[in-house]
């Protein structure tokens, strides 16, 4: 049995903490749930314990990512089902949130509510923390009185978006060091290797041949100009991040990206994904269609097709439907415009949109997986071959060099 650490709600309404053995997570939660508690953090004991490192909470001075935002909405969600008022939820949630980007914002929020603000108007000024689109589902929430339902929504929606981003982390990892040993192992050749075979080209009098020559130049450069080289590439990428923040190289970039072949064709799909679940659950919500789109394109990443799903709010205003203008974009898959087409006339759009985003979420990770999977092995391929190359350049030389000596 795993040792795990806990955080709960008590029925006295106090934070608890303590250590639990259970055989998995879900048994631990399950046991802190038969002795009447809310469970609010449950973590493996042996990853909780903090190293030296830790202790430094480099974690605060970085930017609150999906992660955070949906521990923050699941955590609050927990709080107002336990029958919580708000601002106390907000209070207990200011002393659970111990380390982190999300500290201190719960107080700031519990100040913005005591002082005659709604809970959105105080989420809504802190951008940098909580997207417009959260903003949106919030305002909903607290109109309609369904707060917690909108909480559980939000969550399983970042839920859903970290998974994605932890599943092609964890592809990218073997790819990765893959490429780093290798190029370690290509520089060491060309610094430390490639320059001991000069000596005998120089002493048989005789040129090497060209495949060679390229190599010996490559070397000499590498070894004499390594640091030049290294900051100009650097320079290089700093160049290609500056004119990326600005607005209308970005929106070319990410225009010819949705063109790119297999790229273009995942980008569309998660940009699909992330557009339909956030409109349907703003619609569920109550929010109107119009406003829902607006708020939903906030939420996308790439600005070219950010800038086409705006463009649907005029034919909407209008009184057409969702579809055609959709289709009119040209970005949108076949499969989401029909099923959407499907929602409208059956009166259901917003469960067949959140259908659409599962389905495309679904195809996202399986041709993500599917492109990684070939990564690997093709990063592995083509460093080999570059390293066959140069070998077999300088062993060929040495080679023919003898055979001219003899």
């Amino acid at each position: 049995m795993a040792e795990f650490e806990y955080k709960a709600l008590a029925r006295s309404g106090e934070v608890v903490t303590g250590q639990i053995s259970s055989d998995s997570r879900q048994g631990a939660i399950d046991v802190l749930r038969r002795r009447g508690m809310a469970p609010l953090q449950v973590m493996d004991g042996t990853t909780t314990r903090k190293s030296w490192l830790s202790r430094l909470d480099l974690r605060r001075r970085r930017k609150a990512g999906d992660k955070d935002l949906m521990l923050f909405t699941r955590e609050f969600a927990i709080l107002l089902r336990a029958g919580l008022p708000v601002d106390r939820a907000l209070s207990m949630l200011d002393r659970i949130l111990e380390e982190g980007p999300m500290r201190g914002v719960p107080g700031e929020l519990l100040k913005a509510i005591q002082s005659g603000s709604s809970l959105a108007a105080g989420l809504q000024s802190r951008p940098e923390t909580f997207p417009a689109f959260y903003v949106g589902m919030i305002k909903a929430g607290e109109t309609g009185g369904v707060l917690v339902e909108v909480l559980n929504r939000l969550s399983t929606m970042l839920e859903r978006r970290e998974a994605l981003k932890a599943s092609v982390r964890s592809a990218l990892t073997y790819p990765l060091l893959v490429l780093i040993l290798t190029g370690l192992s290509l520089v060491v050749l060309l610094v430390y290797v490639v320059p001991e075979f000069r000596p005998m080209f120089e002493e048989t009098g005789v040129a090497p041949p060209l495949p060679t020559r390229v190599v010996l130049a490559v070397s000499d450069a590498v070894t004499e100009w390594g640091w030049l080289l290294l900051a100009g590439l650097l320079a290089i990428l700093l160049a290609i991040r500056s004119l990326g923040l600005r607005a209308d190289t970005s929106r070319r970039f990410d225009a010819w990206l949705l063109r790119v072949p297999v790229i273009g064709g995942i980008l569309r799909r998660i940009e699909t994904a992330r557009f339909c679940r956030s409109l349907g659950t703003l619609r569920a919500n109550g929010v109107v269609l119009v406003e829902a789109v607006g708020i939903s394109a906030g939420t996308l990443q790439n600005r070219a097709f950010a800038d086409a799903v705006r463009q649907i709010s005029g034919p909407l205003s209008r009184g057409e439907g969702l579809a055609a203008p959709m289709r009119k974009t040209g970005l949108f898959p076949p499969l989401a415009l029909q099923l959407i087409e499907v929602g409208e006339e059956s009166g259901e759009l917003h469960q067949m949109l959140l259908q659409v985003a599962d389905i495309h979420d679904t195809e996202v990770e399986r041709e993500v997986q599917k492109a990684l999977a070939l990564l690997a092995p093709a990063v592995t391929v083509l460093l080999g071959l570059i390293i066959a190359f140069i070998v077999g350049s300088m062993l060929g030389a040495i080679l023919g060099s003898y055979e001219l000596a003899v």
